[in-house]
């Protein structure tokens, strides 16, 4: 899932570039408002003068009492929707606030300013934005992902990015889900996007509205190290366990469960769930012991495989089932 400027990616796949709506970063960016005060903003993935990532910290600037927004785009020197990057230079735009917001057309009041290399979030002088800024807020390249957040890490960042919910399955990010260092947003799920005039038009999930192209994307999902209160929320199904309902693995002392909709509460045993379980995880009622995929080695999934069986994804009837996260319930002696 790219941002707003594909970077490298979009050269190669030009059907990846996506708009982020407005109204989508709004739903989710009400949720951290006292994240905010005093600090300064890093959208390192976006063209600052098209991008609603940049717009929406300009419009509520007074209201987050932000210190500064900083956004840099990848030689994109055109302020079209969607740039291809093939311009010279790369561009950012810088706003503390001087320029008061009343409108649209005070947008173009802001200096825009050349960066001296291509603008790659890598870049020196990019990184320089980077290490000034306290929190990083953009969609990032889907090509990148894996890439950009321990760089993120790195650099001891706290942010707030789009993602896809299967970006946890990898090696780079699976690590820092478990071990509690970043975790799902508040809105998760299926978001419509607005994709380039040339984008090709799909039977199912494809709109036109007033001329604008538009797809639907499924499993998006907000990633964040940012405290909130969902991370807190005790998760109830109803769900009770029974040996008929709830099948073991046949390769892993687990049983699986196909929806988190249908975790057992009462079932102290480990359990293969979804990556959709994440957008309801709350480390303080379940522990993530790692993932039944055979690029996982993690000690404590391969305690648990019967010995002599397939140590790849979990079998029911002999056949493969999806990949599943293993989960237990934490319990605390009385």
């Amino acid at each position: 899932m790219p941002g707003n400027s594909n970077l490298l990616h979009s050269r190669v796949a030009k059907e990846d570039e996506f708009y982020t709506p407005l109204s989508m970063i709004e739903n989710e960016l009400k949720h951290y408002k006292h994240h905010f005060k005093d600090k300064i903003v890093l959208c390192n993935c976006d063209d600052p003068r098209v991008s609603n990532f940049f717009r929406y910290f300009v419009i509520y600037f007074d209201v987050l009492e932000l210190k500064k927004v900083i956004a840099t785009c990848y030689k994109n020197d055109d302020a079209d929707l969607f740039s291809q990057g093939n311009a010279e230079e790369a561009v950012y735009l810088e706003y503390d606030g001087s320029i008061k917001y009343s409108g649209e057309d005070d947008f173009a009041k802001i200096p825009c300013k050349r960066l001296k290399g291509n603008g790659d979030f890598r870049n020196p002088e990019c990184v320089d934005f980077l290490k000034q800024a306290d929190i990083v807020v953009t969609n990032p390249p889907f090509s990148l992902f894996k890439e950009y957040v321990p760089f993120l890490f790195k650099y001891e960042k706290k942010f707030l990015i789009v993602g896809n919910i299967n970006n946890i399955s990898y090696k780079s990010i699976m690590p820092l889900i478990k071990n509690n260092k970043m975790w799902c947003g508040i809105n998760n799920g299926h978001f419509w996007f607005q994709v380039p005039e040339y984008y090709e038009e799909k039977k199912t999930d494809f709109k036109i509205e007033k001329g604008i192209k538009y797809r639907r994307m499924g499993n998006i999902c907000w990633f964040t190290n940012l405290e909130i209160s969902r991370t807190h929320e005790i998760l109830e199904t109803g769900k009770r366990y029974s040996s008929d309902r709830y099948i073991q693995y046949e390769n892993y002392n687990a049983i699986n469960i196909d929806a988190t909709s249908e975790i057992p509460m009462d079932y102290e045993g480990v359990m293969g769930v979804p990556l959709g379980f994440f957008t309801k995880y709350n480390p303080q009622q379940f522990r993530v012991l790692g993932q039944t995929d055979s690029s996982d080695v993690c000690e404590e999934v391969e305690n648990l495989r019967i010995p002599g069986t397939f140590r790849g994804r979990g079998l029911i009837g002999g056949k493969q089932k999806a990949p599943r996260i293993l989960i237990q319930k934490i319990t605390r002696e009385k």
